[in-house]
C-alpha cells in the first residue's frame, strides 16, 4: 500500500531498522501497515501523486472573482 505520511513520527523512529518517511513524503508499506497508519490518522493513502505547491491556489483562482450578478 503507498501512503503518504501527514505527522512526522518521533524523532530515531524506525521501522525494520529505516527510518520513517518524513512529513509529506510517500513510501510503500505492507498493506496491513499502511492501513493500521491510515486508521491512525498518522498517513494517508497515496492514490495520486502530492500535490504540487501552489497547484491549490492556481486551480481556486478564478472561481470566484468576486462579482455575484447582484445589483447594488
Amino acid at each position: 500500500m503507498r501512503i503518504r505520511m501527514i505527522t512526522a513520527m518521533p524523532e530515531g523512529a524506525t521501522r525494520d531498522g529505516e527510518p520513517w518517511p518524513a512529513e509529506g513524503e510517500e513510501a510503500d508499506l505492507p498493506t496491513t501497515v499502511g492501513a493500521h497508519l491510515v486508521a491512525a490518522g498518522v498517513a494517508e493513502e497515496a492514490t495520486e501523486p502530492s500535490p504540487k505547491t501552489g497547484r491549490r491556489k492556481a486551480a481556486a483562482k478564478g472561481v470566484d472573482d468576486g462579482a455575484d450578478g447582484g445589483s447594488s
